[in-house]
Formats: C-alpha cells, structure tokens, sequence
C-alpha cells in the first residue's frame, strides 16, 4: 500500500507555520482480519527475550530484556562492530595478516571447550579471513587474536568495546573479552544486544553481510554456521547464537520481508532448536501483526515554506532519507503527521540544508520522525527585494 501525507492545513508546534496541501488520497479500507487485536507473542523459553523493529527501534514484544544476562558468543557481534569501526577509520584493514598467538589458540583454540576457528597457531591469516572464522564458526581463537591485532591485547580491545557500547546506548552492558566466555562483570542485556544488532545491520552492512554465511573452511577444517534459521528461513540474514553453561543456548536473530526487517534475541534456552523454533516463531508473529509503511522518499516536496529575501517565494521541503514506520496492521490510516520548522526562514538556503523536523504519531506516540531539509537551494535575492522583505518582516513581527 502507498502510503503518502499532503499535509492539509498542517498543525505545527508553536515555533512553526501551518501549510495547505493538496488533500491525501484516502487509504485503502483496512482489511476485516485487521480490526483483531493482537494476540501475545509466542513465548520462548529463555531468561530473557525480545522482539525489536529494526526501523522504529520499538520493542514489540519482550520479557525481562532489561536484566543483564551471559551474551556468550553473541558477544562476537560487540566484537565485529568494532573491527568493522576501526577498519572504517583506517586503524586496520582486511588484507593485514594476523598472527594466530599462542594465548589465543591456548584460551579459544582446538583444545578448548568452546568454539574455535582451527587457524594454525604462531601462524598468520588475513584478518578478513579471521573475520569470517570467528563470524561463521564462531570461532573463540579468532576473536582474541582479532582482538590483540586491533589494539595490542584482549583487555585493550575491551576497553574499546565498552567505549563502543557507551556509544550505541547499551547502557546494561560492560565487557571484559572479546569471545563471550564466562567472566566477571562479563555481561549484557536482550535489550542492549538488539541495540547492537540493529546498529551492525544500518552501519556496517558488509560486516553483517558475513553472518549468513552457512560455512566457512580453515584448512582442512568446514565447519557450518549454527544459526539454524540460515536454513530454514530465506527471509533471515543473521544474526548470531551464543552457548556456554552459564548463558544456556541463545540466539539474536533478523529477517527482512519486503521494507520490513524485524531483530529477534532468545537468551537462556534449553536447546539449539529450542531457541531456533522460539526465533522464527517471534518473527513470524511480528511480521503477521505488524507492517511497514514508506512514507516519504527523497528528493520529493512534502510542503512548502515562506522564503525572505529569495529570489523564490517558497521553499520546497522534503526527507533527505526515506522515512518508514512500522505500526500494527490497521492502524495505518490512524498516523497523524506534524512538522516543526522556523517562523522566519531567510535565504540564501542551500540544497538539503536542515530546515525542521517532521514527526508521524500514532495514539499520541511518536513513531517515526526526520529532518525536513530544502528540496531545492533559494539564491539570496537582490538588494531591492531584500530591503522591501526586511520592512515586511518588520512590520509582521510588530
């Protein structure tokens, strides 16, 4: 469904202007199945457990994702979030060839418990290679030897973690490794663990890009990724699972059907299905019950402002971003759109230059907002024109 606001005779906030539109187009009428409330979400069986829209950052669904709990290896998302950062500011790059140490094979290599990538040890590897080890097979010896090749050591490389984590408001979160083994003051929140999910999908697609990879081989070694949903569901793109006797099996999981892309996490489960069944179920009833909408795309006049002193009477506004919703089925004719933008707009302004804000609400809740920015650039007009403004806005201001 095409979703457009024309904006008739708008309602701005007390520092704004009201702008007449053309009238919208009157939405389709909703479907009977969507007058049915919502039922519960399916409940998974964990400690704590969430479902996030990934556009809105709305929690749809969750129990107890505020408490913190044992990430174990979903840590490795924390951990790719910063490589992917420090290759962006040029710190490291994908061809550097890192040395597997002997403290990352002893602590997260083939003679532990735990998950390893089967890198040789006192050997070197390329660090995108690693990346995908550590991604795919969840490999705990990648992770500190990715870990000591960014920043020297593991516990330099967490301080780099939290810093990143203070950063994308994981406020429940503080790390100490780089692999999600069992720690004190090692932990996280479902919470938190969404926040970072969906901060790695929108900043670093490519990184991302490396957790749908169904298996990935060292050597003589292929090992196939234990995110189940990679096989049973084409919609899902991630995210990664996480298990040690401290954490139970876990699961932070995404899937995008269409403009819609849902961010599900499971912790403390009893089982690899256990927390694959709980997932999918999540996302299934999150994508039955509610839908995405795009509002505005950009490049495209929503509404128009007074100019002084232009050589254009108005300025076109726009989104410089397509801005999309998520509500829940049938409530779509129910959005209310405001805008927020200077009584005064003098020129000269340039293309997309910020020039307010426009906000969709829905039950008096905001659900989606952007900045509106000018369409098109307005010149400064001449010296005439701008003298007569001048006494206009003079005289309007008296």
């Amino acid at each position: 469904m095409k979703f457009r606001f024309a904006l008739a005779a708008l309602a701005t906030t007390a520092m704004g202007l009201a702008f007449a539109q053309t009238p919208a187009p009157q939405p389709a009428p909703a479907q009977a199945s969507d007058a049915v409330a919502i039922p519960p979400a399916p409940k998974p069986v964990g400690t704590a457990w969430l479902l996030m829209d990934y556009i809105t950052g709305q929690v749809l669904a969750g129990e107890n994702y505020n408490e913190r709990v044992e990430p174990a290896s979903i840590t490795k998302v924390m951990t790719s979030y910063v490589l992917a950062a420090e290759q962006k500011n040029g710190k490291i790059k994908p061809d550097d060839q890192v040395m597997m140490s002997e403290r990352a094979w002893r602590e997260g290599g083939a003679g532990t418990d735990g998950s390893y990538s089967g890198f040789a040890v006192n050997k070197t590897a390329p660090l995108l290679d690693m990346e995908k080890g550590m991604a795919v097979q969840s490999g705990n010896d990648a992770a500190i030897a990715l870990a000591e090749h960014a920043a020297g050591s593991q516990e330099a490389f967490a301080a780099l973690m939290n810093n990143y984590a203070a950063r994308l408001g994981m406020k429940g979160s503080h790390f100490v490794n780089a692999h999600g083994l069992s720690a004190p003051e090692h932990y996280s929140t479902a919470y938190d663990l969404a926040l970072l999910g969906r901060a790695m999908i929108r900043d670093y697609p490519e990184a991302y890009a490396y957790n749908k990879i169904k298996e990935f081989t060292v050597g003589t070694i292929t090992q196939p990724n234990r995110n189940l949903l990679l096989w049973r569901d084409p919609s899902v793109d991630g995210i990664k699972t996480g298990h040690h006797s401290g954490a139970g099996y876990c699961l932070m999981s995404s899937a995008q059907r269409g403009d819609q892309r849902l961010i599900a996490v499971v912790m403390g489960s009893t089982s690899e299905k256990q927390r694959a069944d709980d997932s999918l179920a999540l996302l299934n009833w999150g994508f039955r019950f509610y839908e995405t909408h795009r509002l505005y795309e950009p490049g495209k006049a929503i509404a128009t402002h007074r100019v002084w002193k232009g050589q254009a009477r108005e300025a076109q506004l726009g989104v410089a971003q397509p801005l999309l919703v998520s509500v829940p089925r049938g409530k779509y004719e129910q959005l209310k759109p405001t805008m927020d933008v200077p009584r005064t707009l003098v020129a000269p302004i340039a293309a997309g230059q910020a020039i307010g804000t426009v906000k969709v609400t829905l039950d008096g809740k905001v659900v989606a907002q952007s900045p509106l920015v000018a369409v098109t650039a307005v010149e400064e007009a001449g010296f005439f024109k701008r003298l007569w403004d001048a006494f206009w806005m003079w005289w309007e201001s008296e």
